[in-house]
């Protein structure tokens, strides 16, 4: 039942900006860990950044100064803003959530989005 889409993704000259949105459905965004992922052209997808429930965020080293995770509550939804960016940056951007299954394993269950394009290039 849950599901993440993610958008705002496009192509971008080296130091611009973009936004990308991820909504939700089946889930509520501020009660669980979101993250953003990133899979560029024959590389592993990697960590990009995360934010708890309680708001605490976390970056990869590459994208620390340069990339901001937020959720916004009103719309049940986390946000990625790209600044500074780099031909480095081309890849596609996937919404990660975890959500506790609420059992006494402790069990936790993910989901992803689609993906959304994002490219870098002059």
């Amino acid at each position: 039942q849950v599901r993440l889409v993610e958008s705002g993704g496009g192509l971008v000259q080296p130091g611009g900006s973009l936004r990308l949105s991820c909504a939700a459905s089946g889930s509520i965004v501020s009660y669980n860990t979101m993250g953003w992922y990133r899979q560029a052209p024959g590389k592993q997808r990697e960590l990009v950044a995360t934010i708890t429930s309680g708001g605490v965020t976390n970056y990869a080293d590459s994208v620390k100064g340069r990339f901001t995770i937020s959720r916004g509550n009103a719309k049940n939804s986390v946000f990625l803003q790209l600044n500074s960016l780099k031909p480095e940056d081309t890849a596609v951007y996937y919404c990660n959530q975890k959500v506790p299954s609420g059992n006494w394993r402790g069990e936790v269950y993910e989901y992803w989005g689609q993906g959304t394009q994002v490219t870098v290039s002059s």
